[in-house]
């Protein structure tokens, strides 16, 4: 089964960003995003969009599929 990986703890740190603080923005809980960034869960492509617009980076530097060739490596 292919995997997703992100970058968003290293986009959101580099950011200033606290889990609490995105949290508050996005209207989810911090356990989300904590399941997120320690890829135990997919957010859906509705909250996917949302983080893309959030941290103003095109989709491929959030998010890649384990082993891609093209992997945004931060």
């Amino acid at each position: 089964m292919t995997k997703v990986i992100n970058h968003i703890r290293e986009i959101r740190l580099k950011k200033g960003i606290t889990q609490v603080q995105m949290a508050g923005d996005l209207q989810i809980t911090r356990q989300t995003i904590t399941a997120i960034e320690n890829n135990k869960y997919n957010p859906s492509l509705v909250l996917a969009l949302k983080l893309v617009r959030y941290f103003e980076v095109p989709i491929e530097e959030l998010f890649y599929l384990e082993g891609d060739e093209n992997d945004k490596k931060l």
